[in-house]
């Protein structure tokens, strides 16, 4: 769950916030009281109940709102506040209804209010409540679901945010050990087939208390709030393997069967066991490397790098983005010497551009090609100016395809963009790296690069085996891949009547290939679950299931499809693309009338009963209401205060013509359909630190990575003896024996060099495994040999790890 922002610049209080009006001399808070929460958390997927009790404890009243951030895979379904004998209840409405109820709902300026503070980013769920007056309180009542995600130790993990937790100060924590706090009433039961092995959470808890005999069920409750202000974390272990996880909801009595709720649900959360090393990694995958104009600068080295550190048989493309984009490309090309050369020589050709911004277009446009069969398709995207108004748009096409690409986004320091950035990694399970300088950016892109380089599940297939009349209908689909210590959950529906009652089991078998090595495992699960009537896995199928109706629904049978669609999300409570928020005021008495109604326009307009603003709101500020990481945020400071030290160095010397050091190639087709490519740019700038210019001669490097082939060698040339610090005699003289092929011998000693000059630059590994590789795959050549001259020839003294061996 994301934490809460803020809505007032002068102070910081999540959840329940009010207006600060202009006639308020002090800075006033509603004070949260006390809590009551229920937690359900069955394998993956967590069902939360809670209740918060506030009171203004100032002398005035204040107008107060309670806004709740949502993500993709958070569905709030219920929610209501009572004030005195008042209550006020969110529902659900067809949306082109909502917007006309809205439009006569008086205060609607008060949600405008909220989208224009500076201090939230992100979709939220916003309810204005009205005036609260002195000594008086309200309690909102609030119910989601939400998948939770997986740890690397294998936990499942649920996060609270400390603002909606009573606090107390530290010394009150430390000296009522073994107390419960009064105001605190936070339980926590845990189920699992696997078996519940234990828990972490960073609060003073009960012991772990098992309720079923073989331990698949236990409970668990909190002491005290975590202390110092921290966000409660509640860290779930299972028994067994974690590759596989099932979890059967039963049917909802009540509703019609052949319907979402009329027929069971089974969530399968799949966990590949994925190898740290691949003997054959296999088709290695799709990278797209999407270059704001306005860094045209700063990106070229990073660009460079880049592209030397791919490996052979990937595929590739590099967009340039500003006002409108272009591509090298019309689609992705493979990786081979002639399509690196042309991209390289390319590189110079991107003019800057600084008037707008339309990644959303290039999205679109990605996102429209054809997706490589086996490559798993990661995107780079490097970004400096802001997304003008378009990021709810831009998060809804990567909401869209986050099954089926990875973002990796590198937003600079100044830039305004960074929370859309934020989501886009968070979203696709990809990272975002805040960017710092020109040598920042080479760094982290590269580190990024071997992330995306690791052993991935590809292949990924799912095999249903129940009892005769019962089939699956599946809602949510496997991914194409599943990347290292990541997961995926899907979701399906069991269809029909079992012929034999008495046969209550079925089984899943995941099937996966990672490289060329072939796994599958399979897991029985129970057919007749327990069920508590509260339906969370069926709400969560629901969300992707008229999330895949509003895609479809552009084509075939429209109408049919919305009508389906607004009809199963007011079943359920689910929010979805033909849906929206409302809420109505009403007296106690009405409200347990209209708890047994469904929600339509007559009993909204009805005279008990007011409209009140609420809806489902993105608002435009700066700061990402989910981010959780202080380390991040040191880290970014420090590496400014020394960036801010840093010095422009000049460079040297200037890179040798790419086309002196190879031979003359045959044009590929992708080159016969372009222009001839600009000469390869010599004369870039590289801001670093003193440091680093100390350490290091950036321009030697770079003269040396731009010279190493896509195969990972190096041609023994003029240009790279002098790269290196030598001369082409000297190099030619000392090469070990006539037997040694010229090319090897050049890889040798450009791998020794680019060695001892890792410990200064960072971000060279990736050149070195390719070499490696092509020198392994040549035969007989004497490696101890060529070692023993380069060191003497190059000064310094490399063992044979070098190698890899």
């Amino acid at each position: 769950m994301r934490k809460s922002g803020i809505l007032s610049r002068h102070y910081i209080h999540r959840g329940l916030f009010q207006r600060r009006m202009w006639f308020f001399y002090s800075y006033s808070k509603v004070k949260l009281e006390s809590v009551t929460v229920n937690v359900t958390i069955q394998d993956f997927v967590a069902d939360v109940v809670s209740e918060l009790f506030f009171r203004n404890v100032e002398p005035v009243s204040l107008e107060t709102m309670f806004i709740f951030p949502v993500d993709s895979n958070t569905v709030v379904h219920s929610f209501y506040a009572t004030m005195g004998d008042t209550r006020i209840e969110a529902m659900l409405c067809e949306k082109e209804e909502a917007q006309q109820l809205c439009k006569a709902t008086a205060g609607m300026e008060n949600l405008r209010y909220l989208q224009d503070q500076r201090d939230l980013w992100g979709p939220v769920f916003a309810c204005f409540l009205g005036t609260l007056p002195p000594n008086m309180d309200v309690t909102i009542s609030l119910c989601y679901v939400q998948e939770l995600p997986l740890q690397p130790d294998g936990a499942a993990q649920f996060c609270w945010p400390h603002e909606l937790l009573p606090q107390s100060n530290f010394f009150s924590w430390m000296s009522s050990e073994g107390e419960i706090s009064e105001n605190l009433h936070f339980n926590i039961c845990l189920k699992s087939a696997h078996g519940v092995s234990h828990v972490a959470i960073n609060s003073r808890h009960t012991p772990l208390q098992y309720t079923a005999p073989d331990q698949t069920s236990a409970e668990v409750s909190l002491k005290s709030s975590p202390r110092m202000y921290s966000d409660l974390n509640v860290l779930v272990y299972y028994r067994g393997p974690h590759t596989l996880s099932a979890v059967v909801e039963r049917r909802d009595p009540k509703a019609p069967p052949g319907s979402l709720l009329g027929d069971p649900v089974v969530m399968v959360t799949l966990m590949p066991d994925i190898p740290e090393e691949v003997p054959n990694p296999g088709q290695p995958g799709e990278f797209l490397f999407l270059m704001d104009r306005s860094l045209f600068q700063d990106a070229q080295n990073t660009l460079l790098f880049l592209l030397k550190s791919l490996p052979l048989g990937c595929y590739f493309n590099i967009y340039s983005f500003g006002a409108t984009f272009n591509a090298f490309y019309p689609q992705s090309v493979e990786y081979t010497q002639e399509s690196m050369d042309n991209a390289v020589g390319r590189i110079s050709s991107i003019c800057p551009d600084l008037g707008g911004c339309d990644l959303l277009g290039l999205l679109r446009s990605i996102y429209s090609t054809p997706h490589l069969h086996g490559h798993a398709r990661q995107l780079f995207i490097f970004i400096q100016r802001k997304i003008s108004s378009e990021e709810e748009a831009v998060m809804a096409e990567v909401y869209r395809y986050r099954d089926h690409h990875r973002c990796f986004c590198f937003p600079t320091n100044s830039c305004d963009s960074f929370n859309l950035s934020q989501a886009m990694a968070l979203e696709t399970k990809g990272e975002c790296v805040c960017l710092h300088s020109k040598m920042d950016m080479t760094s982290e892109a590269v580190k990024c690069l071997q992330r995306a380089l690791q052993p991935m599940a590809s292949g990924i297939s799912l095999h249903w085996d129940l009892p005769p009349g019962l089939e699956v209908s599946m809602i949510r689909k496997a991914p194409e891949v599943i990347f290292q210590g990541h997961q995926s959950s899907i979701y399906a529906q069991i269809h029909g009547q079992a012929q034999d009652a008495e046969v209550g089991e079925g089984s899943v078998t995941l099937q996966y290939h990672v490289g060329s090595q072939s796994f599958d495992y399979t897991l029985r699960f129970s057919l007749s679950p327990s069920s508590d009537g509260r339906l969370p896995v069926h709400r969560m199928a629901m969300m992707h299931l008229l999330w895949k109706l509003a895609w479809e629904g552009t084509s075939r049978a429209e109408k049919d499809i919305q009508h389906s669609a607004v009809k199963s999300s007011l079943s359920v409570g689910v929010l979805s693309p033909f849906t929206s928020n409302v809420a109505v005021r009403m007296k106690q008495r009405d409200a347990q009338h209209c708890d047994s109604l469904p929600p339509d326009s007559s009993m909204l307009v009805s005279p008990s009963c007011n409209l009140v603003p609420c809806q489902l709101l993105w608002l435009r500020g700066f700061q990402p209401v989910w981010f959780k990481s202080t380390k991040f945020w040191v880290v970014q400071k420090c590496q400014f205060c020394l960036e801010m030290l840093g010095h422009k160095a000049p460079d040297t010397e200037a890179l040798t013509q790419l086309s002196a050091s190879s031979k003359e190639q045959e044009p590929s087709p992708e080159e016969q359909m372009m222009e001839e490519p600009p000469a390869f740019d010599t004369s870039w700038d590289w801001t670093i630190s003193p440091l680093s210019t100390r350490l290091c001669d950036l321009s030697r490097l770079r003269v040396v990575v731009a010279l190493q082939k896509a195969n990972g060698s190096w041609a023994l040339t003029a240009a790279l003896a002098s790269a290196l610090g030598l001369s082409k005699a000297d190099v030619e003289g000392q090469r070990p024996s006539k037997g040694v092929q010229p090319t090897a011998w050049a890889t040798v000693l450009a791998l020794v060099w680019l060695y001892q000059t890792k410990w200064k630059v960072s971000w060279l590994e990736l050149l070195e495994d390719k070499a490696c590789r092509w020198l392994h795959d040549q035969a007989e050549v004497p490696l101890d040999e060529c070692l023993e001259a380069a060191n003497s020839l190059l000064g310094c003294f490399v063992e044979l790890t070098v190698f890899r061996i």
